[in-house]
């Protein structure tokens, strides 16, 4: 293969669902979450700890260098982590989903070498949206793969790049000059790879998510994926980074249950007219607390269960036989967790307020980061579709979309 096996961890062994070093993990990206918010490093010694740990090779097999959890113990984990800093798991919410998808493609040897590639602890990005004008229902795009001799050229621009700023390999979406659609894996490191951090979004604003330029980079053929030939194609394939995003902003809702209960009991006075002088025994205040946990053990069951539901529909399609009616279900759990959870989260964030009173409000505390990490999550699409497409269904069975951001 023409990307060569290389390992990123000095032979570390894959860190395990349920382990010490799992915990040991997560309290390490805990520790400087604040540091990171306020600008003082960046997120590349985080990602670094997850490389050194092999967290993007939690899902491959241990037989295969992997830490073999099942879906539900990889969103455990990625709740834990978005708890932690909701801007490190997001990072590499792109290398996740790859790796499902050659999980169930293991058939092809391609995507056998780059499972290798994960379990050797090396991260995928993804060069997938580009700007301009979307036809509805339909997607386009302008970065081509043009064949030169016995190899390609590949050139085009990607938005939205989440992660690639810190990966190892970038998954492009492409189309051949006769229209054809095609995918290369391209080195980060390669000429004419620019992975430039411009991202300006008011939350998420550690995860790089801004531009790819891809100028005349050479691909050998073995790192071409004809789509219409090799790739295995699935129902509701977006489901699996759909109730991702969902699963980062459940993690937002445990910390803001706990950031709210930090800030109660370091109050000292309460306002005159309040039920009891100590914020901390105040019952409406004690109140607000309950209902955001409850909020939060909700968002958590309502993920689990829709990842539950993928997890059976990866199984059938790791066996070989997809089965769409499982899909379905997975997709329509996950679309049904979004409509509810993204509004009640954002106005958990606000609430968050009410506890602390005006001095919360300080930059010190950046307690805003919460309502502008969970804004931003929830913008990748549209609830009111969702909503919409779910109504639809359960009046009159009409399918639920079967592309991108469903």
């Amino acid at each position: 293969m023409s990307t060569p096996l290389r390992s990123v961890t000095n032979d570390v062994p894959p860190v395990l669902p349920g382990s010490a070093a799992l915990d040991d993990l997560i309290a390490a990206i805990t520790a400087d979450a604040e540091a990171r918010d306020r600008g003082e490093i960046g997120a590349q010694p985080a990602v670094d700890l997850l490389k050194r740990a092999r967290f993007g090779a939690f899902r491959i097999p241990r037989a295969e260098g992997g830490g073999g959890a099942s879906l539900v113990e990889l969103f455990e984990a990625v709740i834990r982590l978005a708890e932690a800093d909701s801007n490190i798991p997001h990072i590499v919410r792109n290398h996740l989903a790859f790796v499902e998808k050659a999980l169930r493609t293991r058939d092809n040897a391609k995507y056998r070498h780059w499972l290798r590639l994960s379990a050797a602890g090396n991260l995928f990005g993804l060069g997938a949206s580009e700007l301009g004008v979307q036809h509805i229902g339909k997607g386009n795009g302008a970065t081509v793969l043009e064949r030169r001799g016995d190899a390609y050229v590949l050139n085009g621009r990607k938005y939205y790049s989440t992660g690639n700023h810190y990966g190892d390999y970038i998954f492009v979406y492409a189309y051949t000059p006769a229209g054809e659609p095609v995918a290369a894996m391209v080195p980060v490191g390669r000429d004419g790879v620019d992975t430039t951090d411009d991202w300006d979004g008011i939350g998420q604003r550690l995860t790089a998510s801004g531009t790819t330029t891809f100028t005349a980079v050479h691909v050998a053929p073995d790192e071409v994926i004809h789509q219409g030939e090799e790739d295995l194609k699935l129902p509701f394939e977006a489901t699996f980074p759909q109730i991702y995003l969902t699963a980062i902003i459940t993690g937002i809702l445990r910390a803001i249950v706990r950031d709210g209960a930090d800030l109660l009991r370091g109050r000292g006075r309460n306002y005159y007219h309040a039920v009891d002088p100590v914020p901390a025994n105040d019952p409406l205040l004690q109140q607000t607390i309950g209902r955001l946990s409850s909020l939060a053990y909700v968002a958590e069951a309502a993920v689990l269960r829709a990842v539950e539901a993928l997890g059976r529909a990866q199984d059938s399609a790791e066996a070989g036989h997809p089965d769409p009616a499982l899909y379905r279900e997975a997709s329509l759990r996950a679309a049904k967790a979004k409509v509810v959870l993204d509004e009640l989260s954002i106005a958990a964030a606000g609430q968050l307020f009410d506890v602390g009173g005006a001095s919360a409000a300080r930059q010190a505390t950046r307690l805003d980061r919460h309502w502008r990490n969970i804004r931003t999550l929830s913008s990748h699409n549209p609830v009111a579709y969702k909503a919409r497409a779910i109504g639809a269904y359960v009046i009159d069975g009409s399918p639920l979309p079967n592309a991108s951001f469903f």
